[in-house]
């Protein structure tokens, strides 16, 4: 029986490579970067040299977040800021795994398909977020957000 992948790892390969290449070009600290399909199962796990241990967990709970969400992390973000109720209820129906904080973007394919997510971490949120939508759009995919935050290089940690 042959399966139907929907986000080829040729295609994770080359949004992974260009997160680091972007990375690189903007002097940003070592990156830790999870690529998932759509049902939320690891297509690939790729870390720099010096990233931090937590950030494989980091970077798949915004990635994972997106896709039980439907949404970016970002956007997630902005919208639970109000409600911090149902963020706590969120964290605890997902086992701890939601990372509401940018860097977590949907893949989406020519035909407007939501076929997995990229979480990034490493720099800072807004950062990690760039790199992660740059590389989505230069493989010729979509990205949920469309755009970084327009402040995303005065970020700091």
């Amino acid at each position: 029986m042959k399966i139907k992948t929907l986000l080829k790892l040729s295609v994770a390969e080359g949004i992974a490579d260009k997160i680091f290449s972007f990375g690189k070009q903007e002097n940003m600290h070592p990156l830790t970067l999870v690529i998932l399909d759509a049902g939320g199962s690891p297509v690939l796990i790729k870390r720099q040299d010096g990233s931090g241990i937590m950030r494989v967990d980091i970077a798949f709970g915004k990635a994972w977040g997106s896709l039980g969400m439907g949404i970016s992390s970002r956007l997630m973000r902005d919208r639970l800021a109000d409600r911090p109720t149902f963020l706590t209820a969120l964290a605890a129906v997902s086992g701890g795994r939601l990372v509401p904080v940018p860097g977590g973007v949907l893949i989406y394919d020519k035909e407007g398909e939501a076929i997995g997510a990229v979480g990034v971490s490493g720099d800072t949120s807004d950062k990690d977020e760039y790199c992660a939508i740059a590389a989505i759009k230069a493989e010729g995919y979509q990205p949920e957000p469309a755009d970084p935050s327009a402040t995303w290089r005065e970020s700091n940690l």
